[in-house]
């Protein structure tokens, strides 16, 4: 369990605390733009100390509306400080891990993700500064890619121990053109975490693990020998629990 982390937002951490704590769960954080405006360092403190039952923590930085690959110098101004306010959490926090989102969308940068890599370089070269600094990694998550080489690009680019993947199932469920094996050949070494939720091709419906049409099996079959953090994303607590049971059929 000590590599399972369960995603909840943060203002929900309160409403399912009873839960959390009666079966000890280690939790992805996320924290959206408004969570981050309306909160102060001590409110991250309190947060810690809330979590008694010291569980190993992970954080999901806010995305909608951010671009860290954006061409548009002041739109990434505004991408960096929301995402190094993150870092600022996670040193109190503690945590091991922040995931970002790529930002990456093949009509948006009208199939140029050398475009997108140059505002990315610019983004997070100061950030995987910071994050060295503070002994934590940074993990960047597939959105709509439907194919891996943007992230690949960006990995080849910026390579380093505290940079690296967050391989999201549910997307890839979504998006990808080509087949897992297939992408796993591609980023298998960079992944930090692992996204886990399942649905059936139609929408982003994180459904328990084995509930859609996404294949765990192989999943699991080539990225066995790895050791790396499991991050549930089944927004109900019926969903949560029966993933857990799911998972560990694969993990052991």
């Amino acid at each position: 369990m000590n590599r399972i982390h369960i995603h909840i937002p943060y203002p929900k951490v309160g409403d399912h605390l009873s839960l959390i704590r009666e079966h000890r769960l280690n939790l992805e954080v996320y924290f959206s733009s408004s969570s981050l405006d309306a909160m102060g360092r001590g409110d991250i403190t309190r947060l810690r100390a809330t979590l008694d039952h010291n569980p190993s923590l992970s954080i999901h930085a806010p995305f909608m509306d951010l671009s860290p690959g954006a061409v548009d110098s002041k739109i990434r101004a505004v991408t960096l400080e929301r995402f190094s306010r993150v870092l600022d959490i996670a040193e109190v926090l503690s945590s091991d891990v922040v995931v970002y989102h790529s930002g990456y969308e093949k009509w948006k940068y009208a199939h140029r993700p050398d475009i997108w890599l140059k505002g990315s370089i610019m983004t997070w070269k100061p950030l995987i500064e910071r994050a060295k600094d503070l002994g934590v990694k940074i993990a960047i998550e597939n959105i709509f890619e439907d194919e891996p080489s943007n992230l690949r690009m960006l990995m080849d680019e910026l390579y380093s121990e505290h940079f690296g993947l967050c391989f999201d199932t549910g997307h890839f469920n979504l998006f990808s053109t080509v087949s897992l094996p297939e992408w796993l050949s591609h980023i298998g070494p960079y992944i930090l975490t692992l996204h886990l939720h399942d649905n059936d091709k139609s929408f982003d419906s994180h459904l328990p693990i084995g509930d859609g049409t996404f294949d765990f099996g192989t999943l699991f079959a080539i990225l066995r020998d790895n050791n790396f953090l499991y991050t549930i994303e089944s927004h109900t607590p019926e969903r949560v629990l029966k993933s857990i049971e799911r998972l560990r059929q694969y993990t052991g």
